[in-house]
């Protein structure tokens, strides 16, 4: 079975996005809209809207995976899909949205807001089952994995949990 080998390189996928991000905001600064605020807030939810993307889709794969057998044609397929999207996809939205998120909470005087507080937990929260989607990744790509599909049909489920307390705060801002 013949196997491609991709360059090690977890850093590019998140190196690309922040500098079309950093290009980005360069042309807008440059351009000085006067709506300059509401394009960043529209790159901020461009970039949730793909980290949710593969927040959501990652344990999916991981359900699959743990069908297929070791060293299969299609376990070694579900290890490219996986890494790929980390890489690729998931791993540079989250830099993106933290980046302008914390940039739009600046720029907008919100530190104070209780609201804000708490989604920001939500959202290390979720920052943090990133990185537990990032050892699994890990984990699968070395044969290791020692959890079962009924774990990550359970985990599948907490992204949209954190997701729907972030929008209420995000939207209501009840406090």
């Amino acid at each position: 079975m013949e196997q491609r080998v991709e360059p090690a390189r977890p850093w590019l996928g998140a190196a690309i996005a922040l500098a079309i991000a950093a290009a980005l905001l360069a042309a807008l600064v440059l351009w000085q809209p006067t709506t300059l605020y509401l394009w960043l807030k529209a790159l901020h939810v461009i970039a949730v809207i793909a980290w949710m993307a593969g927040m959501l889709y990652l344990p999916r794969l991981f359900v699959y995976h743990c069908e297929a057998e070791i060293g299969s044609k299609q376990s070694e397929t579900f290890k490219i899909m996986e890494r790929r999207l980390l890489r690729a996809i998931i791993n540079p939205a989250m830099v993106v949205t933290w980046v302008l998120g914390l940039w739009l909470a600046w720029d907008a005087g919100l530190f104070r807001s209780g609201w804000l507080h708490a989604k920001l937990a939500l959202v290390l929260a979720m920052s943090a089952l990133h990185g537990m989607f990032v050892r699994y990744v890990r984990d699968f790509a070395e044969d290791r994995n020692r959890r079962s599909q009924r774990f990550y049909r359970i985990i599948n489920e907490v992204p949209t949990l954190l997701m729907i307390g972030i929008v209420i705060l995000v939207v209501v801002k009840p406090f």
